[in-house]
């Protein structure tokens, strides 16, 4: 490897319908971003030749190594890496790596293995690992964590080692009833409204099974009691309400969970977390994601 590239590496976030890549020297310093849709179900089964044009869009010399994460480890992904047991701490993810040679590609990748969950509770996790792990290099090895998104993540950690992962389909949940069924005409179009999310938070404090509820965003509309264009921010806080009902009972109280997302969804996380009666912490999933990266520059083999 050259010198001037020694202590650079490319990180990609790989999931089912986005892509991120990040160029970070040894401290995690982001030197480079590129982000577009090209998510595993948009490249299968292409990954090596969409690998090789990300790398050519990034001008990424051929001698930093690359690391990915997220579904691209999948069955479906470029090649499936088994997962992990909860037990391995984050810290030796990337002692664990698996290698991808394909002359499409350019150059070797290395695939970030996920994790699994056995026992009473069966859960798995790809990517957020990852974010996980930097987190832990930033300082946060315990407490409880919350990744808001398509399958929404709480895990909790004690001393760097996942101690529980319990997930919600609450953003997959949101885009499916948006997109199809009863509710999606009612939904098209409509602006986010404070009010109404907390109206949703409220309904699923009280603890109606949530087939029913959904139903009662629509009788509430055609019986004149909601407005068609609250729709959509009562299903958004019906829906992430019912993740915090649940998630409220895992943690127990204590120490407030960290959220790790987007701007956006971190401040939609906090407001329904202070409904609940507590507060989020935040982190920046870029930072977090570029701390990790630098946890693998040195230890990615030969």
């Amino acid at each position: 490897m050259a010198s001037s590239e020694s202590h650079r590496l490319l990180g990609i976030d790989w999931g089912s319908s986005n892509r991120r890549a990040y160029l970070v020297d040894a401290a995690g310093t982001c030197l480079a971003t590129r982000a577009d849709d090209q998510g595993m179900l948009a490249v299968r089964p292409d990954f090596a030749g969409s690998f090789a044009a990300l790398v050519a869009a990034m001008g990424v010399d051929p001698a930093i190594p690359a690391v990915a994460s997220g579904m691209v480890g999948s069955a479906q992904g470029w090649r499936e890496v088994p997962y992990l047991d909860i037990g391995v701490p984050l810290d030796a993810l990337p002692d664990h790596v698996v290698r991808v040679d394909d002359p499409r590609a350019g150059r070797p990748c290395f695939i970030v293995p996920g994790y699994v969950q056995r026992g009473e509770h069966v859960d798995v996790m790809r990517g957020e690992e990852t974010q996980l792990l930097g987190a832990v290099a930033l300082g946060r090895r315990d407490g409880w964590f919350v990744l808001p998104g398509t399958h929404s993540k709480w895990v909790q950690l004690a001393d760097g080692v996942i101690r529980r992962i319990a997930t919600f389909m609450t953003g997959e949940l949101f885009a499916m009833v948006s997109a199809h069924g009863t509710l999606a005409p009612l939904m098209a179009g409509a602006h986010d409204d404070g009010s109404a999310f907390v109206a949703g938070l409220d309904a699923a404090r009280r603890g109606a099974p949530l087939s029913n509820a959904l139903f009662g965003v629509r009788a509430r509309v055609v019986s004149g009691a909601m407005p068609a264009a609250q729709a959509r921010s009562f299903v958004s806080g019906l829906l992430v309400g019912t993740e915090f009902v649940a998630a409220v009972g895992l943690t127990g109280g204590g120490v407030p969970p960290t959220c790790i997302g987007s701007p956006v969804l971190r401040a939609r996380y906090a407001r329904a977390a202070v409904h609940f009666g507590t507060t989020l912490a935040g982190l920046d999933p870029d930072r977090v994601y570029c701390a990790a990266l630098a946890r693998f520059l040195d230890r990615i083999p030969s």
